[in-house]
């Protein structure tokens, strides 16, 4: 009998996409795009920025593009996406909250926070957390708690400030729009499986 007839077992699986990007053929250049389209994403998100009065942290939507790139690309992808955010923020491309670039003082550690919660995102979604929005919901929220972590507390470090009052001034004012935003995120993403036909 041809062995063409019944290849070997292995070479009739295809990998199952573990992330929505691996859904997008090819590799190397492939992974390259996404990482400099989800570093745009954020700059992008960035420039949606409300200066508030009494805080130097101002109302962005990058947060919900973080937690976007993170989970769809994966914990290395997501990871280098925000890594090159800040890279070339620092260098002086002005994609940063507001238009600014460089290094941006007490918000910076925000931006530190942000590579840690794509990397968090991204690991939970390669373990399937993104398929269903009762798990997606917790891996956003984790994100979230990993990235205010980092923010406040270089807010306080940079500020001088108390840990509560790095708290009242970098987190409490903020939270309920994050929240708002962590759903819309954990929803989208089931939503985009289903869509694709490519959840299970």
């Amino acid at each position: 009998m041809s062995n063409y007839a019944n290849p070997p077992f292995s070479s009739q699986l295809a990998p199952r996409p573990r992330v929505l990007g691996d859904l997008l053929p090819g590799e190397r250049v492939r992974d390259l795009l996404l990482v400099i389209a989800g570093a745009a994403l954020v700059g992008l998100l960035a420039q949606i920025s409300i200066r508030l009065s009494f805080t130097p942290v101002p109302l962005t939507g990058q947060t919900m593009g973080v937690l976007l790139v993170g989970t769809a690309l994966g914990w290395r992808r997501g990871t280098a996406a925000l890594t090159l955010y800040a890279l070339v923020g620092l260098a002086g491309l002005p994609w940063f909250a507001g238009g600014q670039s460089g290094y941006v003082g007490a918000n910076f550690g925000y931006i530190l926070g942000f590579i840690a919660a794509a990397g968090a995102c991204g690991y939970l979604a390669e373990r399937r957390a993104d398929r269903r929005l009762l798990s997606a919901v917790p891996a956003m929220i984790l994100g979230e708690v990993v990235m205010y972590v980092i923010g406040v507390g270089w807010l306080a470090l940079d500020m001088h400030w108390s840990v509560g009052y790095a708290i009242s001034e970098g987190f409490v004012p903020f939270w309920i729009g994050d929240a708002i935003k962590c759903a819309l995120a954990a929803g989208l993403l089931p939503s985009t499986w289903r869509l694709l036909g490519a959840r299970d």
